[in-house]
């Protein structure tokens, strides 16, 4: 009996179905990994503590354990003593493991559960001592895993304190989208946004920036945050047989949505938000399909008074948001000090 001839693309989809498999066990079993080696060391931190608070013993019985495990299991640097206090830490952190409970901000009596073992060992560990707030904590893990963020990343994020600027563009979309897309992109766009990565002084041109943050796409698609496709810049769109150009056009992902990003070098203008609502409106006409939501505007400026912005927004039907943007350099530390010994593993 002869073999059939193999086509091409059906082998190719066959083959993407297995490997997709595979990487998803893997997937779940790193999870599952993960999961159970947070459980022992939160067991382990949690045992200290009710040994320390029955029988009164100090922090000297942390060396001791730390001893005994080093007899017990040799050539495993897990159970230092470095690392026995982080998970002393750990278990005092979270009495609720393995879910940390934090109260919504907007809604009174109302708590939100984030699983901890979203994340690694290591990212928790740098996050207990970077990060006091327990609120501020549970904002890092969900976007930790939702981003795929190295520990490295993360703590860049921290740094660039993510948290403080999350949701707080000025915006109109409470009045000018459905409530599922408004609470979505109000999460989405911050304020201030940091291109401290493009090494510029204050003093720079739009179109200046413009080509840096394209040629360092990738810096800047990290700060915008995940879902965001870039579509082009200085993008052409025709009304009325004139050619006009967007300065930086996106497609969100999670949206389901167009973005016009219009740079401004200067302070904000009033006019220029009808200039961003004109852009809008024409990719709403020209590029947007019926599967895909209203287009939104995002204007940056290098400052703004919001007293002006709410006035310019006031009464417009498009749904954008003004946020400013910051080009000095941050001061840094080195992520080399950051990173912590091979024992605590």
């Amino acid at each position: 009996m002869k073999d059939k001839v193999i086509h091409n693309n059906d082998f190719k989809n066959w083959s993407e179905f297995i490997s997709n498999k595979i990487k998803a066990a893997q997937t779940k079993t790193a999870f599952k990994i993960n999961a159970e080696l947070l459980t022992l060391y939160w067991e382990i931190g949690n045992s200290i503590i009710k040994q320390q608070k029955q029988k009164k013993w100090g922090s000297k019985i942390i060396d001791l354990l730390a001893d005994n495990l080093a007899e017990n299991f040799p050539g495993n640097k897990g159970f230092s003593v470095r690392n026995l206090k982080y998970m002393r830490s750990f278990a005092e952190a979270y009495p609720h493991f393995p879910i940390v409970q934090v109260p919504l901000a907007q809604k009174e009596n109302h708590f939100m559960q984030v699983p901890l073992a979203q994340i690694t060992w290591y990212h928790h560990i740098s996050l207990l001592t970077k990060v006091k707030d327990i609120a501020e904590r549970a904002f890092y893990i969900s976007e930790t895993a939702k981003n795929e963020w190295s520990r490295n990343i993360m703590l860049l994020q921290i740094q660039s304190d993510l948290y403080s600027r999350s949701g707080k563009a000025l915006n109109n979309f409470e009045q000018t989208l459905p409530e599922y897309q408004s609470d979505l992109a109000k999460s989405i766009f911050k304020d201030p946004y940091h291109f401290d990565f493009l090494m510029l002084s204050a003093k720079v041109k739009e179109i200046e920036i413009e080509k840096l943050l394209t040629k360092k796409i990738t810096d800047f698609l990290l700060e915008l945050g995940k879902g965001f496709a870039f579509i082009g810049r200085q993008y052409s769109i025709e009304v009325d047989h004139t050619d006009y150009k967007i300065d930086l056009l996106f497609y969100h992902t999670v949206l389901h949505a167009y973005v016009v990003i219009e740079l401004k070098a200067g302070e904000f203008l009033p006019e220029y938000i009808s200039k961003l609502n004109f852009y809008i409106s024409a990719v709403d006409d020209k590029l947007k399909t019926q599967t895909d939501e209203p287009t939104i505007g995002l204007l940056l400026c290098a400052s703004k008074s919001n007293v002006k912005v709410e006035y310019a927004m006031r009464g417009l039907e498009k749904p954008l948001g003004v946020a400013t943007y910051q080009l000095e350099q941050l001061v840094k530390e080195n992520i080399d000090k950051l990173n912590i010994d091979n024992e605590e593993i």
